[in-house]
């Protein structure tokens, strides 16, 4: 049975009701188009969570993983095309949860400036629409700790060269977040909607090897 390592995060950058957390709890033991899904909720700590994920993908030994993240203010869920050998929190004003805020380091001292998804994204964003949920593909992870673990397991995967697909999928932050008054006006999606958008996005990881060639119109989603 194909298994699929699914990665979320807890408490992050001020955020108490993380998407990706609930998402990898409520997919947890599912079995998505005959694939068995796990989950595992990262550190939101820089230093700490690329060790977490790749330690889990040497005990699960997972087929494909998938790494999932909130990026507040998008209206849809995306799947990232590269992950940049760079991180800066500074820019965005905060850092992680242990007060850590690096600027304009490399993750990967040794690594290529990018690597690329190796999921099916077009398979997968037209898959989620498919099912009903807005999806789109997105040409930047940002340079926060969302583009730290998938560049950091992507590296991990092309130094051990192991047969695993990876890639990251953003996700809106939910209506209980945007429902406070410093946001109000902040696009969410309700974690029910995400969580079958997520089955979608499995469900084509699992079918297609090599991602389809049809195009995927864009609203100038970066």
């Amino acid at each position: 049975m194909t298994k699929v390592l699914l990665t979320g995060f807890g408490d992050w950058a001020g955020s108490k009701l993380n998407p990706a957390e609930a998402v990898a709890t409520a997919l947890d033991g599912s079995v998505v188009a005959g694939a068995q899904v796990e989950s595992t909720i990262a550190p939101s700590v820089f230093k700490k969570m690329v060790d977490h994920v790749t330690s889990e993908i040497d005990q699960r030994q997972p087929d494909i993983v998938l790494m999932m993240g909130e990026y507040n203010g998008r209206t849809m869920i995306t799947v990232e095309r590269i992950a940049q050998n760079i991180i800066d929190a500074t820019r965005y004003g905060f850092g992680d949860e242990a007060g850590d805020m690096p600027q304009d380091e490399p993750i990967a001292v040794d690594g290529p400036y990018a690597y690329r998804s190796t999921a099916p994204m077009r398979a997968m964003v037209l898959a989620m629409r498919k099912a009903g949920v807005p999806a789109d593909i997105s040409d930047t992870a940002a340079t926060f700790g969302c583009n730290l673990l998938m560049y950091g397991v992507l590296h991990y995967i092309a130094q051990k060269q192991l047969p695993i697909r990876a890639g990251w999928i953003h996700l809106p932050s939910l209506p209980a977040t945007a429902a406070l008054d410093k946001n109000i006006g902040l696009p969410s999606m309700a974690v029910e909607t995400q969580v079958e958008g997520l089955r979608a996005a499995i469900a084509a990881a699992v079918e297609h090897d090599q991602d389809i060639d049809s195009p995927v119109p864009s609203r100038l989603q970066i």
